[in-house]
Formats: C-alpha cells, sequence, structure tokens
C-alpha cells in the first residue's frame, strides 16, 4: 500500500482528510502521531518540519504532501474515486475551494482558538483572542447559515472538498459555539453531513479519544455514545 497518513484520531484537521480517504474507500495506510512524545515528534519532524497534522506520504510517487485541502486534491487528482472531490467544471471548483477556504478560516481556526487557549498555563490566557474568535463564528455561522438555505452542499449541488472541510469544522465548532438553535439551515446541513458513512467512521474512530478533548464535558450525549 503505497499511502500513509499521520495523522491522530481526535485532531479535527485530520477528520478532513479521513473523510475524504473514506468518501472514495481509498486504501491507506494510517500512522497515528504522539507529538507530546519527544522522540516521536523529532521523528514527525523529519517528515514535516513545520509539525502539523495530518501528512500524506506516497511511497509510489516518492512524495510527501501537507496540509489538509493540498492532500485531498493530491488524492483526487493520482488517486480518484467514484466522489470525485474537485468539480470538474471550473466556476464550481472555485466554489468548491472558496468554501473550503471559508470553513478552514473562519470557523476551524477560531474553533481552534478557543480550544487551545484552555491549554495555556495559568496567567497566560488570551481572553480578548478567545472572545474575538466567539464573536467570528457568529458571523461565520450566519453567512453558512444563508449559503445552505439555497445549497445542498457547501460547494453548491455535490459533495465536495468544501464539506470535508465543513464536517470536523461544525463536529468541534458546535461545541465550543453552539448554533442548532439559531441557525436552521446550517444545523440541517450538519445534520446532513453526520449521517454520511464517512463522517460515521471518522465520528467511531475518535471516539476512543473524546475524554482528551478539553471540552468533552460540552459534548452531546450522542457523539459520546455513538447514538
Amino acid at each position: 500500500m503505497s499511502l500513509t497518513l499521520y495523522l491522530h484520531p481526535l485532531a479535527s484537521f485530520c477528520h478532513k482528510v479521513l473523510i475524504a480517504l473514506y468518501e472514495n474507500d481509498t486504501p491507506f495506510d494510517a500512522r497515528l502521531v504522539d507529538l507530546l512524545d519527544p522522540e516521536e515528534a523529532a521523528r514527525f519532524a523529519e517528515l514535516w518540519p513545520v509539525g502539523k497534522m495530518p501528512v500524506l506520504r506516497d511511497s509510489a510517487r516518492d512524495a510527501t504532501i501537507p496540509e489538509t485541502s493540498v492532500i485531498i486534491e493530491y488524492l483526487d487528482r493520482h488517486y480518484p474515486g467514484s466522489q470525485p472531490l474537485i468539480p470538474g467544471d471550473v466556476d464550481a471548483a472555485l466554489q468548491a475551494r472558496l468554501w473550503d477556504r471559508f470553513f478552514d478560516l473562519y470557523i476551524h481556526v477560531p474553533m481552534q482558538k478557543i480550544v487551545t487557549d484552555t491549554l495555556r498555563g495559568p496567567g497566560e490566557n488570551d481572553h480578548r483572542g478567545v472572545a474575538e474568535a466567539h464573536s467570528a463564528l457568529g458571523v461565520a455561522y450566519g453567512m453558512a447559515d444563508r449559503h445552505f438555505s439555497a445549497n445542498a452542499f457547501a460547494g453548491g449541488a455535490a459533495f465536495s472538498l468544501a464539506d470535508c472541510a465543513a464536517a470536523p469544522a461544525l463536529f468541534y465548532g458546535g461545541i465550543v459555539e453552539p448554533f442548532a438553535d439559531s441557525y436552521p439551515h446550517l444545523s440541517a446541513y450538519f445534520e446532513r453531513l453526520l449521517e454520511r458513512p464517512s463522517m460515521r467512521r471518522v465520528l467511531a474512530e475518535a471516539r476512543p479519544y473524546f475524554h482528551m478533548f478539553p471540552y468533552k464535558d460540552l459534548m452531546p450525549p450522542r457523539f459520546l455514545t455513538g447514538g
């Protein structure tokens, strides 16, 4: 098997790539990386010095591919499946890429700001930054809610790269800044994502690690039990 994905099952950006792989039943080996282990972190840094997961290694093409959006485009080009993740139409592809960036930058990043702030030491918390992140999520939720009043998927009519980005961003974002009661179109879209086998599989694999999530006490029971 030529593809190896370096990941952690709890990491939201890893979920994005896993969804893409599972949508097309793409064969790969999963290599769990524990960045808290200094020796393991050092080995991973040799592969990708930035130290961010996930990273895809393709031994058949002697290629190392970082960054989630690039990984998914790489898979779509070199290991295509029955579910194209980049639309063939140029304008539709731009829409998919736009909403991919939207979910990564305006929901995923603020969510991670809120989560990682809980891991800071005493006196190191960024209260203003966290408040701004919560506010940014509200703006993004409103934009997305309007978008999904007229679109079944993030990029338009079909599942794409953008939906791979949306699923983990909304999963964790909805825990730190809930949206279900105030944004009905966004909520309905998220429920559709939860029904996809790829998303169900990702959450099932992450479930044994949910106890490590700083906001685990706010996690809806259905995610903890798989119901």
